[in-house]
């Protein structure tokens, strides 16, 4: 039970809940304990009204007397045993709550290449199903147990008060049932983790095929995918049914040394009333319901096995990522000013997941309020230079420096809320567009909503929509059109009002007018803020104070609109080509 360590400092947190719960179960087994010994009362008077040692009308009342002491002693272990449940299975949904936000958060704060490794899917299952695995043995398991306890420490030392040998006779199986506990139970946890490790497998192939299904319906990959699924169904039945041949031996074991313990309780019971060794055969009856009250505990503590077999595998499969440390750091507690001046020197890099080097050696400076545009061709390392300024990612070699300072020592969170991004696969919720747009400042008014949706030239797509800004999008924006995706994204980061703006050929699926709309409203809106515009276009580059040309994660030009045209290079060979692709 390493792994479920980590389950213990939530224990300590909801200690005082925890300690009320198991003194409540304590006091419901208790009353529970009442029963047999006036079974045997009641069986002893009934002997004794027989035998002429009391009356029958005594007789009556001392039974009438003990039924009473037994149904509300009953009614009394019903009630704390409904406190009970109320009190421990609560801390577990508050321990699932807690262990999901911590599992969470640390998500967050994971770097891309974390999410370039692992799976959505997997993602997804391992704060779900694996999270109400362990919940199951924060709660159910927990609550079980300590009653398991209970009844055992309290029944097993009356039985041998009562009749020593006998209590001996009736307890034989126990052991036996330990030995066999133990050997199943490391079975169980084995093919728990595999079928945990399959669940969150399952999870990806489904997200996958439903992210994808447009792609699929345009291939008509229904059957294909289909068959896929009926073969990942098939394996997952196997490995679930691998763990439960294994769950299904404890039930029937259990019966059979319960059942066993009864008959050994009367045929030895028996002998020793013959013989006068016990004082009646009520101490027989009490013996049968004493074995027979352990039934439920001794069976459940194959259950509890395998809940907390299956918890363990789960938790092991949450902390190996709770372990993983994220790539990048906040190493500066102090809110950092930020103002927009942005410094590349001697910056290369190379991604970790790829080994491809993106950036070889760039080097420039962006002053404050300056507007950058970014050109070259795919691959030539323009979206990494964003995902640098962002810290995204740490640069492989070289340095960073906003406003002067290393950007590792500006604070991660004052750097990225400085920031409006607009990527180029524009990412939307399943929300409104009003929603969407408040992404950027959830305490704008709906006038700015508007105000920043015309300058992005998307307010009249929107007001056709029967619902208008209230309209609800299809998961990652489906309901828009990649345009349209584009233009609420630049809504977005409008709203925002950042220092420093980074569009990452965010134009590529509108129109050239609508784009000469959006750049000129761009202009204003971006005024006295650093601006970075990547595109392949040279009608977004043009009228930016500077142009950088890479090529291969190199810088091959730099320079105005006008001083790059006026000599030979990749710049004018491009602005020629789209010129004259503009004029046909």
């Amino acid at each position: 039970m390493k792994e479920l360590k980590h389950v213990n400092k939530y224990f300590k947190k909801y200690w005082s809940k925890l300690l009320i719960g198991i003194i409540i179960t304590i006091i419901a087994r208790v009353f529970q304990l009442v029963m047999p010994t006036y079974v045997k009362k009641s069986i002893n008077v009934v002997e004794d009204a027989l035998s002429g040692k009391i009356t029958d009308a005594s007789a009556e009342n001392l039974l009438m007397e003990f039924i009473l002491i037994i149904v509300g002693a009953a009614l009394l272990s019903g009630f704390f045993t409904f406190l009970m449940r109320q009190t421990i299975i609560n801390v577990s949904r508050y321990i699932e709550y807690d262990l999901k936000n911590e599992v969470f958060d640390h998500y967050q704060s994971l770097s891309l290449n974390f999410y370039k490794k692992n799976r959505t899917g997997d993602l997804m299952n391992r704060i779900s199903e694996d999270v109400g695995q362990v919940r199951m043995y924060a709660g159910p398991a927990l609550m079980y147990g300590i009653n398991t306890v209970t009844l055992f420490v309290c029944i097993i030392p009356l039985m041998f008060i009562t009749a020593p040998t006998l209590a001996a006779y009736a307890l034989i199986p126990l052991p036996i049932l330990s030995v066999l506990i133990y050997n199943i139970s490391k079975v169980i946890h084995k093919r728990s983790t595999i079928v945990q490790e399959y669940l969150s497998t399952l999870s990806t192939f489904t997200q996958e095929v439903f992210s994808g299904v447009s792609v699929i319906k345009a291939y008509a990959l229904e059957p294909q995918i289909n068959g896929e699924l009926q073969l990942l169904a098939v394996e997952g039945k196997e490995k679930s049914m691998d763990l439960a041949k294994v769950n299904a031996w404890f039930f029937p074991l259990m019966v059979l040394l319960i059942g066993i313990s009864n008959i050994l309780v009367i045929y030895v019971g028996g002998k020793q009333y013959i013989n006068g060794e016990i004082e009646s055969v009520g101490v027989i009856a009490e013996f049968i319901i004493y074995v027979n009250m352990l039934t439920w505990p001794v069976a459940i503590v194959g259950w509890l096995t395998s809940i907390v077999q299956r918890a363990e595998a789960s938790q092991k499969r949450i902390n190996e990522f709770l372990k993983s440390e994220p790539a990048i750091k906040n190493e500066e507690i102090e809110a950092t000013p930020i103002t927009g001046k942005i410094e590349f020197k001697n910056v290369s890099f190379t991604y970790e997941d790829t080994n491809i080097t993106a950036l070889k050696n760039i080097s420039f400076t962006i002053k404050a309020g300056e507007t950058v545009a970014i050109l070259g061709k795919t691959g030539s390392g323009k979206s990494t230079i964003l995902d640098l300024i962002a810290r995204l990612y740490d640069v492989t070699e070289g340095e960073i420096r906003i406003d002067d300072i290393p950007i590792k020592k500006v604070n991660l969170n004052s750097l990225r809320e400085a920031i409006g991004a607009v990527p180029q696969d524009a990412f939307l919720f399943s929300d409104s567009i009003k929603n969407n747009i408040k992404f950027g400042d959830h305490t704008a008014s709906d006038e700015d909503v508007v105000k920043v949706a015309k300058n992005a030239a998307v307010h009249e797509n929107i007001m056709g929509f029967a619902k208008k800004y209230e309209t609800v999008l299809g998961e990652r924006g489906i309901t828009l059109s990649g345009g349209q995706k584009q233009r609420v994204s630049i809504a977005r980061a409008l709203l925002k009002d950042p220092e420093i703006y980074l569009f990452d050929d965010c134009l590529s699926a509108v129109d050239t007018e609508t784009e000469e709309e959006i750049l000129g409203n761009l202009k204003k809106a971006s005024r006295n803020r650093t601006t970075l515009i990547v595109s392949h276009r040279v009608s977004s580059a043009k009228n930016a104070d500077r142009i950088l040309v890479l090529e291969d994660g190199t810088l091959l030009q730099e320079g105005t609109h006008d001083d790059l045209i006026a000599v030979e290079g990749y710049y004018k060979s491009l602005y020629l080509n789209q010129l004259s692709e503009k004029e046909n």
